[in-house]
């Protein structure tokens, strides 16, 4: 398998040197050269799927053995489907050891990456953008793996403090570092830090965001995990921030051949609501809400999505609709699925659930429906205690890092500081 450019496809990399490089030479964003066609006979485990799909993305330099152990080693949880009533479910995707779906993406890349590190005796540098969970779901994956170093930079005050004590608290191999910016902020210091010379004449840099493609490729298992339950005339309700879960949805769907329709469900950061009404991208500074990993005003994902349709608007508008919900509404549908359901959503599945029950005319002639629920609730106690009226119990994994001291280095969002800081290190 090939991965090209979304800026220039006579860029083609191995799935080692993508996974390894992150971000194309040119700023652009890998992708596939082509999506594998998989039509199971039968219904499969997780586990199973993760294999099978990864066979067809990872180069055979990984024998068949090596690579059923990677995987087994990086997923010992599983998607779990809740079936609210006859049309609605929601796909629970907190079940890993940070407790947010994040957890798919960075352990399948810690995996591979310290493989292919310790094999070569190389030391990698990643660089990861946070708005919340993905910091922690990448520290935990990687501490204390050999030959890979790993710096977090998360946008100061606008991260829950549970999100913060989940990714400052590690030592070692790990570094947060506290920016004073928002995400998009952190977001473009790691791409400025993959185009400058002299960071990667000294450091040997990578990512662990989503703007790597093997993030996205394990975030397709569970949608192919989902697909085989799912009739025909069905509609996923993906939370969105930077694009990257529905990106890995819509590479699902057409590697399973599926006609499910998307729902990007916002929040007020609504560029990509935005794009699809007016074919017109114009991203704009981030806003804070209370569903903060989704808090991206320039989402870069669209980039590799929009590549998929070989960017025709019209293509996109068929397949994904997206619709912007506040503050006040994601607090009101936590209520209501609780009143309604006895069911505890976080404020990113809530989102989603607010996104349907708002826009009925969007689930007409649609058999089931189906949001993503991304985050434990408990990571967002204070907000779902106060809407549903009664405390939560906090999960034991994540009591152990409340009780660690935080450990940061405070940047400002100008790029030389990044830089000196990485050069000095």
């Amino acid at each position: 398998m090939k991965y090209y450019s979304t800026r220039n496809k006579s860029i083609s990399y191995n799935f080692k040197k993508t996974l390894m490089e992150g971000l194309s030479p040119d700023g652009g964003l890998f992708y596939p050269e082509e999506l594998p066609i998989f039509k199971f006979e039968n219904t499969l485990t997780f586990t199973e799927i993760a294999y099978e799909v990864s066979r067809k993305f990872i180069d055979m330099d990984i024998s068949n053995y090596k690579l059923a152990e990677l995987i087994d080693r990086a997923f010992y949880f599983n998607p779990d489907l809740q079936v609210l009533d006859n049309k609605l479910s929601i796909l629970e995707l907190f079940h890993g050891p940070t407790l947010a779906f994040k957890d798919f993406g960075a352990r399948f890349m810690s995996e591979f990456m310290s493989y292919y590190s310790t094999a070569e005796n190389n030391q990698t540098y990643i660089l990861v953008a946070t708005s919340g969970d993905t910091g922690s779901a990448v520290a935990n994956a990687f501490y204390k793996k050999q030959g890979i170093e790993v710096f977090i930079l998360y946008p100061s005050g606008m991260v829950s403090e549970i999100q913060e004590k989940q990714l400052t608290t590690y030592d070692e191999n790990i570094t947060a570092l506290e920016i004073q910016g928002n995400f998009d902020d952190c977001q473009r210091l790691v791409k400025s830090m993959f185009l400058d010379n002299d960071v990667n004449h000294v450091k040997k840099l990578t990512s662990a965001n989503s703007i790597n493609i093997s993030r996205l490729i394990p975030q397709s298992f569970y949608y192919i995990y989902l697909f085989q339950h799912l009739s025909d005339d069905s509609l996923v309700v993906v939370p969105s921030g930077n694009l990257g879960n529905l990106t890995a949805g819509i590479y699902a769907s057409k590697m399973m051949k599926k006609n499910f329709k998307f729902l990007s469900a916002l929040n007020s950061n609504n560029v990509f609501e935005e794009y699809l009404k007016t074919g017109e991208y114009n991203p704009r500074n981030t806003i804070k809400t209370l569903s903060n990993a989704m808090d991206v005003g320039n989402p870069s994902n669209l980039e590799r999505l929009l590549s998929i349709f070989n960017s025709n608007f019209n293509e996109v508008n068929k397949l994904v609709k997206s619709v912007s919900i506040s503050d006040s509404k994601t607090e009101k549908a936590i209520t209501d699925c609780y009143d309604n359901y006895s069911y505890i959503l976080d404020p990113h599945g809530a989102v989603g659930y607010a996104a349907i029950k708002q826009n009925s005319s969007l689930i007409e002639n649609i058999n089931s429906v189906v949001i993503l629920e991304t985050a434990h609730p408990a990571k967002f106690k204070e907000i779902v205690e106060k809407n549903i009226g009664r405390k939560l119990e906090i999960p034991s994994r994540l009591m152990e890092n409340l009780n660690r001291p935080k450990r940061t280095v405070l940047l400002t969002n100008k790029s030389e500081d990044l830089k000196e800081f990485l050069l000095t290190r």
